[in-house]
């Protein structure tokens, strides 16, 4: 079952001579479940087509529908509350909040909403993120690779509809960015998320169910890219 698609999706940045197009006419569908990564050269567009998609960045001409909402028909503040509740978004950066503990920067989606975490969700994702006896630490007590594994549960607690991930692994070392792609890999089978995630890594990138090729913000090859 589809649960993304983009019709026609376009970015355009500057005018006439300083024209950019970062993003050109992509259609694209994503299945429930699926593991997309999107790789490609840096300028190729795979972060504006990754932010596009998440509601980050409206397009210039196009349609992102996620389980059937055009997410771009909304208004500001309705875009806000459904990025907060169906987009986990996971950025090579964990951007921590370095006052907030373990736990409360992995809850804070859910407060920033105004509701309860599921307790069980989050001890649940302790464990599964190896975070269970660090969830009273701050982020300048953990090491690059929990830092990441904190932002990884902060995307999964509110159970999203797709989870995107942008260069999570670019920040890490080898053994803490194969630890991060484990976990990926098991919030996909454990949870059926969905995930879609942009990397410079060929490597890592099969590791996913499929890989799409961006260049010059055109996916110019893969399987399920509509044409």
């Amino acid at each position: 079952m589809e649960i993304l698609r983009t019709e026609h999706l376009t970015k355009i940045y500057g005018k006439d001579s300083n024209e950019v197009i970062a993003v050109n006419d992509i259609n694209l569908t994503v299945a429930r479940g699926e593991f997309v990564a999107i790789v490609g050269s840096s300028g190729s567009g795979k972060s504006t087509l990754l932010h596009l998609i998440g509601g980050v960045d409206r397009p210039t001409s196009g349609r992102v529908l996620i389980e059937d909402q055009d997410i771009y028909q909304m208004d500001n503040d309705r875009l806000a509350i459904f990025r907060r509740r169906q987009v986990g978004l996971i950025y090579q950066f964990y951007n921590l909040i370095p006052v907030l503990n373990v736990e409360e920067n992995m809850t804070l989606p859910c407060e920033l909403d105004g509701r309860k975490p599921d307790a069980e969700l989050v001890r649940e994702l302790a464990v599964t993120l190896g975070l269970d006896k660090r969830m009273g630490h701050l982020p300048n007590e953990l090491s690059g690779g929990q830092q990441q594994r904190v932002a990884i549960g902060r995307a999964l607690i509110t159970r999203p509809a797709i989870l995107l991930a942008d260069e999570p692994t670019g920040n890490l070392d080898s053994k803490a960015s194969d630890e991060i792609m484990t976990l990926l890999h098991e919030a996909n089978h454990r949870y059926k998320q969905t995930i879609i995630m942009i990397t410079h890594n060929a490597e890592l990138a099969k590791r996913a169910d499929r890989v799409l090729v961006i260049e010059d913000g055109c996916i110019c090859g893969g399987q399920g890219v509509d044409r």
